[in-house]
């Protein structure tokens, strides 16, 4: 059993002087909370930027985070804690615009249209503008049947529900079409002719 995060004055606080931090280092702070375990809390900083995180990355922003906070101690109290930094995971939903910009070309699934009329896509996300995004909708099909070409659609941010990025183990390159099949590698041919 999991304890709840903490939404509480403290987390709203540690957010307000960690974000300049991270913001400093170049970073978005997507998330901080704190979660209560045991005798300790559990301070989880998410953050992101538009050319993605790596692991150096996350130990560059968990150094000068951990700093900031080792700085402000009396402020917070003596009670121990874990900072836990990380990137969001491909769960995340697409709310913000930076979050959609940072997933061009990738497969999403998302609730469009109007409000009380809104249908659940799949689409490739094209393109990411001031009015909305472009999306390359799957069309719906019976299993096993031709797969129809994508249908591009534009759709205003209002239009537009929190999406989620779908897994794909073989994603196109940018400019490959979507349904182009890979070539053989001649290095994977055993000559059995099959």
């Amino acid at each position: 059993m999991s304890a709840a995060p903490r939404t509480d004055p403290v987390a709203t606080r540690l957010a307000g002087l960690v974000a300049p931090v991270v913001e400093a280092a170049g970073y978005d702070l997507e998330e901080l909370v704190v979660t209560p375990a045991g005798r300790r809390s559990i301070v989880r900083v998410v953050v992101d930027r538009d050319a993605g995180v790596t692991l150096d990355d996350v130990a560059e922003v968990s150094r000068a985070v951990s700093t900031a906070l080792d700085e402000h101690d009396g402020e917070f109290g003596s009670a121990p804690y874990v900072l836990e930094v990380t990137s969001p995971g491909v769960d995340r939903p697409l709310t913000e615009p930076r979050h959609w910009r940072r997933n061009t070309g990738r497969l999403v699934t998302v609730a469009v249209g109007p409000a009380g009329s809104t249908e659940q896509v799949t689409a490739r996300l094209l393109e990411v503008g001031g009015d909305g995004v472009i999306l390359a909708v799957e069309a719906k099909g019976k299993p096993g049947a031709k797969k129809r070409p994508p249908t591009r659609r534009q759709v205003p941010w209002q239009e537009l529900g929190a999406g989620r990025v779908q897994v794909e183990f073989g994603r196109p390159g940018p400019g490959e079409p979507e349904d182009a099949a890979p070539e053989p590698d001649p290095a994977d041919d055993d000559g059995g002719g099959q």
